[in-house]
C-alpha cells in the first residue's frame, strides 16, 4: 500500500468527529477539565500538542484529511445509476445511506445498519441490517425517495421482537455471527475475517467506526462502517 493509502487508512477515525472541537475534546481527559475548569483552555492545550503522544492536527489539517477520507468512502461522483442518485430527501438516515450506497456496491465499504423502530402500534423491533447484502436483493429506490422506511425482517443479520422477546441471528453475504463467552455476539467480516463488536459501549474494532443518526422516523439508528480496502 502507498504512503497515501496508509495515511488515508489511519485517518478514517476522523469521521467520528463532526467538528474540530469534538476532535480536540477527544484528547482532553476528565482530569484535565477538573484541573483547568475551562473547556476552551483544555482544547487550546490539546491543540498545541501537549495532550497527545502522537500528532495533533491543526484545524486546517483536520478538515483537509477528514475530507480526503470522506471522498474515498463516500464519493460524490458516480459512474453509474444508483437507487439513491436522484434522492432529494433531507431525512438524515436517507442522506447518510445515499453517501454509502456506491462504496457498498463496489466492496470498498461494508455498512451495518442498526435500527430500532415501531412499525405498527404496540410492535417494537430492533436489529442489524447488512446494507450491501440487502442492496443486491431489493429495490431501494422507494426508500431513497422517502416513500418507504427502513424495514427489518427475520432474514436480516439480527431481528429482535421486544414483545415476544425472540431473537433471530443469520449469516449474510458479508458477515457471520460469532458467539464468545465473555463478549457475547460478535460479527466476523467474511471479506477480511476481522471481528466487529456492535456493543455501543465498546470500540467497534479495527478498520471500523460508528455513527449515530437522528431521525424522527425511527427510535434509534446507528451506522457501523467497516473499511474493506483502500484505493491507492
Amino acid at each position: 500500500m502507498s504512503t497515501k493509502g496508509t495515511q488515508l487508512d489511519s485517518d478514517k477515525h476522523l469521521l467520528v468527529f463532526s467538528s474540530y472541537e469534538e476532535y480536540l475534546d477527544s484528547l482532553v481527559t476528565p482530569l484535565d477539565l477538573n484541573y483547568l475548569r475551562n473547556t476552551e483552555t483544555a482544547r487550546k492545550i490539546a491543540e498545541l500538542g501537549y495532550k497527545s503522544a502522537g500528532e495533533t492536527l491543526s484545524q486546517e489539517d483536520f478538515h483537509q484529511r477528514r475530507e480526503k477520507v470522506k471522498d474515498l468512502l463516500f464519493p460524490v461522483w458516480r459512474p453509474f445509476t444508483l437507487h439513491s442518485e436522484l434522492s432529494t430527501s433531507r431525512d438524515p438516515v436517507i442522506t447518510e445511506l445515499s453517501l454509502r450506497e456506491r462504496s457498498n456496491r463496489l466492496g470498498i465499504l461494508s455498512t451495518i445498519i442498526f435500527v430500532r423502530a415501531t412499525p405498527s402500534p404496540g410492535l417494537e423491533v430492533s436489529g442489524f441490517i447488512d446494507f450491501a447484502h440487502r442492496l443486491r436483493r431489493e429495490n431501494w429506490r422507494p426508500f431513497f425517495e422517502g416513500r418507504r422506511k427502513l424495514r427489518l425482517g427475520r432474514s436480516d443479520m439480527s431481528f429482535y421482537n421486544w414483545k415476544t422477546k425472540r431473537l433471530s441471528l443469520n449469516e449474510t453475504d458479508n458477515y457471520e455471527p460469532v458467539i464468545e463467552e465473555r463478549k457475547g455476539i460478535l460479527w466476523k467480516s467474511l471479506g477480511d475475517l476481522k471481528l466487529l463488536d456492535l456493543d455501543p459501549s465498546k470500540p467497534p474494532g479495527p478498520d471500523s467506526f460508528r455513527m449515530t443518526v437522528h431521525s424522527m422516523d425511527y427510535q434509534q439508528v446507528v451506522l457501523y462502517d467497516h473499511l474493506l480496502r483502500c484505493r491507492n
